[in-house]
């Protein structure tokens, strides 16, 4: 894919201007870079980066106040938390406010935009072990009735399933199990881009804007099974 349009979030200046350039070495670019979450929102508006590198812990609001700001003004935007914090609460909240993947500061280069890329392309993106975490999580609230939908929207009883084709459905029961969407490929022999092609339309017929919201809606309708 071509570069990716980034904006760095974070509030120590070696770490944002080290990650920035491994991100234009790389070939995307770097739109914008701050250190403060409101002022990230603000710059997101005017700069519509694809996707936002942000730091959970920022020193004037947290990084999932943050998620919520970028979501209002970018809808479609991606997040990708990238903390020093790997406890487990802190995962959940923020893909709950909306966060497309959550990665560790002591993962790779090479790991790190690699995750860049997959969030671009709407992949959830986890650390080794979180994955999981993340999925049992949402298995949790689907069977919970006062369950939400990230971002404050509830799907329940909002009238009629839209209508997916028997393609759509066999993709999103796929991404019910977590599967990537080269897993998805290989399973269904189908190109990447395909695939990617069919979750984008589920996601538009849905109004989900992401794969996490879009495991969510599959696991409420027991497309997991």
């Amino acid at each position: 894919m071509t570069g990716v349009r980034v904006m760095v979030v974070d509030d120590h200046p070696m770490w944002r201007e080290g990650v920035a350039r491994d991100l234009t070495e790389a070939g995307h670019v770097v739109v914008a870079t701050t250190g403060e979450g409101r002022q990230a929102v603000r710059v997101a508006a005017a700069a519509r980066p694809d996707v936002v590198v942000l730091d959970l812990q920022l020193p004037d609001v947290s990084g999932v106040e943050v998620i919520h700001g970028l979501r209002a003004v970018l809808p479609q935007v991606r997040v990708l938390m990238l903390s020093a914090s790997g406890e487990q609460q802190s995962v959940l909240d923020a893909v709950k406010a909306g966060a497309t993947g959550y990665l560790v500061k002591s993962a790779a280069p090479a790991e790190f935009l690699e995750a860049v890329r997959r969030t671009a392309a709407g992949e959830p993106v986890f650390t080794p072990g979180l994955a999981g975490l993340v999925l049992g999580e949402y298995r949790r609230l689907a069977a919970d009735p006062g369950g939400a939908e990230p971002g404050g929207r509830d799907v329940r009883g909002a009238g009629p399933a839209p209508q997916l084709t028997d393609r759509e459905t066999e993709v999103l029961r796929l991404v019910a199990k977590g599967m990537s969407y080269k897993q998805i490929a290989e399973r269904l022999g189908l190109s990447h881009r395909t695939v990617q092609n069919h979750v984008q339309n589920t996601l538009g017929k849905l109004q989900l804007h992401n794969r996490v919201e879009l495991t969510r809606y599959a696991i409420e309708r027991g497309l997991d099974d």
